[in-house]
């Protein structure tokens, strides 16, 4: 029998295109003012963050408990992971706020390179399979059998977005990221606005330098649009 269950997602968990060049940030660009038919002077905001290289999750809040957690997994239904994601630090099990009713956090679990690289000498000593890079670790922590196998992997999380909610969240996504904050979940310090494009490319050449020194993985910069009306 499968070692956990399904859950369907209220709204498909898409996978995030990734920006890896600043000709994936121009072409995004203008398809999107093509899309909004809007022309080249007209300003769009729009919200940059790293792709973190991990595993994207689902969590469920109801009434301010966190009561169901389920992996990506084809984008419409994933795998139930509450046990073992109950034992990551950074993931709140109450809410400092209970409305709305219902609050799905969208967000990403991943390894530390340091962390990783513990796990592995420690795997090592035992003459135990490694694991090939900090997205692998972080997927094999997290589909553990015994949550304090899970515990003991120091996993981290970072929100960016939400799923279904009960009841309108915010205007915008920035507004989103706010509030998820403000509600006690991590959310990535390099994320930025920008209301133009030479910002972005400026910040995508920035986050290119970082990439390197960063404790976590990175494959890309995300970009979305802020004024959630667009969406």
């Amino acid at each position: 029998s499968p070692l956990f269950s399904k859950i369907k997602h209220e709204f498909p968990m898409l996978s995030l295109a990734n920006a890896f060049t600043k000709t994936d940030i121009f072409e995004f660009d203008e398809r999107i003012r093509k899309y909004l038919t809007l022309n080249n002077s007209q300003k769009i905001d729009m919200v940059s963050e790293p792709k973190i290289d991990g595993l994207s999750i689902s969590i469920r809040y109801e009434n301010g408990v966190l009561v169901q957690a389920s992996t990506r997994g084809d984008g419409f239904e994933g795998e139930d992971v509450l046990l073992n994601v109950k034992t990551i630090e950074d993931i709140p099990k109450y809410l400092k706020f209970t409305k709305p009713n219902i609050l799905e956090v969208r967000g990403e679990i991943f390894m530390k390179k340091n962390n990783f690289l513990n796990l592995n000498s420690t795997l090592k000593e035992l003459k135990l399979k490694l694991f090939a890079n900090p997205r692998n670790a972080a997927a094999g922590s997290l589909r553990q059998k015994d949550p304090k196998v899970t515990k003991n992997r120091s996993l981290n999380f970072l929100a960016y977005d939400i799923g279904f909610v009960s009841e309108k969240f915010s205007e915008t996504h920035w507004e989103t990221l706010t509030k998820l904050k403000e509600y006690g979940f991590p959310v990535n310090n390099l994320s930025n606005i920008f209301d133009n494009i030479r910002d972005n490319i400026k910040y995508f050449d920035e986050i290119s330098k970082l990439r390197s020194n960063l404790d976590y993985d990175i494959d890309g910069v995300v970009h979305k649009i802020n004024n959630l009306d667009f969406q």
